[in-house]
């Protein structure tokens, strides 16, 4: 029986807290819906008291942090430094050819006369800006007409050609990208020398137009600039081909979007002028030098003796001189007279004279 009474006692203490913590929530609540601003006045001062505990335990969780993302950052730059040495080894491998290429082609050009090529110089500037206006994506150099910058050069990364200025300010210049619909620049497609038109078409791969029916590209194939017309040196290197939808596009080198630093070509090879009396001149005198004399008649002993042989066996017609008496010493009868007045009469008094002989 005490057993029985000391159990319910005790089931009546443990409901007593539940019902005492239900009715303080309940009267939270209906504090919070009423008092609304006192809650955040509470949590502020408490938060700006509790800051300065706040920020001492903070600090090391931050560099637990930093620490765990330097590890996993430690060994990406570990596998990037390997990757990095092998792709310098063989750079240094490919430098090395291009020495012993480029060394052969000058003795080449030597032996062979070769006219070289002009120097290209170049402004280095920075990109300062990106606009939509007027082209889909232009990019905005800090380098101008005061810097000797004109429209149509080249502009160059570390990596490729990116565009063509098309405008130029006094301190800046507007660039005109190769992926832009307005873009089309002469390539040359290596190797075979095959020469092609890069047309743009606001995609990251231009097009390649303009080509013989009969050339075959493959995937790899290196695009460079060719330098026709005499607006861009030839040779600057642009991209590879790839194989899309049937068609020939070009995967460029250069990446506009991330491109700093830029180099701005200066090269410009004007048509030559003829000079002004050249289509009035012959061609050697066009050239500088004086025209030739006509070869002098041959003598006759210098002819062959068939043709002097054949000059004097040819008969010649003597020649009667024609002679008029003097008017007083012979006299005229009228027959003759008018013989003589007729236009016929010399060719039948010769005519005569021949039958005579």
């Amino acid at each position: 029986m005490a057993n029985g009474t000391w159990k319910i006692a005790r089931r009546g203490n443990t409901q007593l807290p539940l019902v005492i913590v239900l009715a303080l929530a309940v009267a939270l609540v209906l504090l919070g819906r009423a008092q609304a601003n006192l809650f955040d006045r509470a949590r502020t001062a408490i938060i700006d008291r509790l800051e300065p505990m706040l920020v001492v335990v903070h600090a090391p969780v931050v560099q637990f942090d930093r620490w765990i993302g330097s590890i996993n950052e430690l060994f990406a730059v570990y596998r990037e430094n390997l990757a990095l040495k092998d792709e310098n080894a063989r750079l240094k491998q490919w430098r090395n050819v291009a020495v012993v290429m480029q060394d052969r082609v000058k003795r080449y050009q030597a032996l062979l006369h070769a006219v070289p090529d002009p120097d290209v110089h170049s402004v280095l500037s920075q990109v300062i800006g990106r606009a939509n206006r007027p082209f889909l994506q232009t990019m905005i150099l800090d380098a101008g007409a005061s810097g000797n910058v004109k429209p149509g050069e080249a502009v160059v990364d570390a990596r490729g050609m990116i565009g063509r200025i098309y405008l130029t300010g006094s301190h800046t210049s507007w660039v005109i990208l190769l992926t832009d619909l307005n873009s089309r620049i002469p390539v040359t497609v290596a190797p075979g020398n095959h020469q092609a038109m890069m047309v743009g078409d606001n995609t990251p791969m231009p097009t390649l137009d303009t080509m013989s029916q009969t050339v075959t590209l493959h995937a790899g194939d290196q695009v460079v600039s060719s330098g026709d017309g005499g607006l861009l040196p030839p040779g600057l290197p642009i991209g590879t081909v790839v194989g899309q939808a049937g068609q020939y596009r070009v995967a460029l080198l250069s990446d506009a979007a991330s491109a700093q630093d830029v180099e701005i070509l200066a090269f410009r090879r004007p048509p030559e002028q003829l000079p002004a009396d050249a289509l009035s001149q012959l061609p050697a005198v066009a050239a500088g030098l004086k025209p030739a004399a006509p070869p002098p008649p041959a003598p006759a002993s210098a002819m062959p003796p068939q043709t002097v042989q054949a000059a004097v066996a040819r008969p010649t017609k003597p020649v009667t001189p024609k002679v008029t008496p003097p008017a007083a010493t012979v006299p005229t009868p009228p027959a003759a007279a008018a013989q003589a007045s007729s236009p016929d009469a010399g060719e039948t008094t010769a005519d005569q004279t021949d039958q005579d002989r």
